[in-house]
Protein backbone atom coordinates (compact mmCIF):
# COMPACT_ATOMS: atom_id res chain seq x y z
CA UNK A 1 0.00 0.00 0.00
CA UNK A 2 1.15 3.50 -0.73
CA UNK A 3 0.19 6.72 0.98
CA UNK A 4 0.42 10.05 -0.79
CA UNK A 5 1.24 13.05 1.38
CA UNK A 6 0.85 16.67 0.31
CA UNK A 7 3.31 18.97 2.01
CA UNK A 8 4.57 22.47 1.41
CA UNK A 9 8.20 23.31 0.73
CA UNK A 10 9.47 26.83 1.27
CA UNK A 11 12.33 27.71 -1.00
CA UNK A 12 14.09 30.73 -2.39
CA UNK A 13 13.99 31.45 -6.09
CA UNK A 14 16.28 34.30 -6.99
CA UNK A 15 15.32 37.22 -4.73
CA UNK A 16 11.84 35.98 -3.87
CA UNK A 17 10.52 33.29 -1.60
CA UNK A 18 8.39 30.62 -3.19
CA UNK A 19 5.90 28.17 -1.71
CA UNK A 20 5.72 24.93 -3.66
CA UNK A 21 3.29 22.08 -2.90
CA UNK A 22 5.05 18.71 -3.05
CA UNK A 23 3.43 15.28 -3.36
CA UNK A 24 5.35 12.48 -1.66
CA UNK A 25 4.40 8.81 -1.80
CA UNK A 26 5.22 6.84 1.32
CA UNK A 27 4.96 3.15 1.96
CA UNK A 28 3.66 2.68 5.51
CA UNK A 29 5.85 0.55 7.73
CA UNK A 30 4.54 -2.97 8.34
CA UNK A 31 2.91 -3.67 11.68
CA UNK A 32 5.07 -5.70 14.06
CA UNK A 33 4.46 -7.85 17.13
CA UNK A 34 5.18 -4.81 19.30
CA UNK A 35 2.22 -2.89 17.77
CA UNK A 36 -0.70 -3.45 20.13
CA UNK A 37 -4.46 -2.99 19.81
CA UNK A 38 -5.65 0.25 21.39
CA UNK A 39 -8.76 -1.52 22.77
CA UNK A 40 -7.44 -4.77 24.28
CA UNK A 41 -3.64 -4.91 23.95
CA UNK A 42 -3.55 -7.88 21.56
CA UNK A 43 -1.26 -7.79 18.52
CA UNK A 44 -2.45 -5.15 16.05
CA UNK A 45 -3.11 -6.09 12.44
CA UNK A 46 -4.90 -2.89 11.32
CA UNK A 47 -3.64 0.71 11.41
CA UNK A 48 -6.16 3.51 10.87
CA UNK A 49 -4.73 6.92 10.05
CA UNK A 50 -7.33 9.57 10.79
CA UNK A 51 -7.81 12.68 8.66
CA UNK A 52 -7.23 14.69 11.84
CA UNK A 53 -3.71 13.22 11.98
CA UNK A 54 -4.16 10.65 14.71
CA UNK A 55 -3.54 6.94 14.43
CA UNK A 56 -5.39 3.94 15.87
CA UNK A 57 -4.23 0.32 16.02
CA UNK A 58 -6.62 -2.64 16.21
CA UNK A 59 -6.50 -6.42 16.50
CA UNK A 60 -8.61 -8.32 13.95
CA UNK A 61 -11.61 -8.57 16.29
CA UNK A 62 -11.76 -4.87 17.17
CA UNK A 63 -11.01 -3.83 13.57
CA UNK A 64 -14.08 -5.74 12.37
CA UNK A 65 -16.13 -4.15 15.15
CA UNK A 66 -15.02 -0.51 14.72
CA UNK A 67 -13.95 -0.07 11.07
CA UNK A 68 -17.44 0.60 9.67
CA UNK A 69 -17.73 3.66 11.94
CA UNK A 70 -14.13 4.79 11.33
CA UNK A 71 -14.05 4.56 7.52
CA UNK A 72 -15.54 8.04 7.10
CA UNK A 73 -12.91 9.50 9.50
CA UNK A 74 -9.90 7.69 8.02
CA UNK A 75 -7.44 9.04 5.49
CA UNK A 76 -5.83 5.59 5.20
CA UNK A 77 -6.49 2.07 6.49
CA UNK A 78 -3.60 -0.41 6.55
CA UNK A 79 -5.14 -3.87 6.85
CA UNK A 80 -2.73 -6.75 7.48
CA UNK A 81 -5.31 -9.22 8.83
CA UNK A 82 -4.23 -11.78 6.19
CA UNK A 83 -1.09 -12.24 8.33
CA UNK A 84 -3.21 -13.66 11.16
CA UNK A 85 -3.35 -17.02 9.35
CA UNK A 86 0.47 -17.02 8.98
CA UNK A 87 0.93 -16.44 12.73
CA UNK A 88 -1.56 -19.17 13.70
CA UNK A 89 0.71 -21.92 12.33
Amino acid sequence: MLVTVLSTVYGKLGNRKEVVPVMTTLSPSPLTASDRCDRCGAQAYVRVTLTSGGELLFCGHHARKHLPALESLASHIQDETERMDENAN
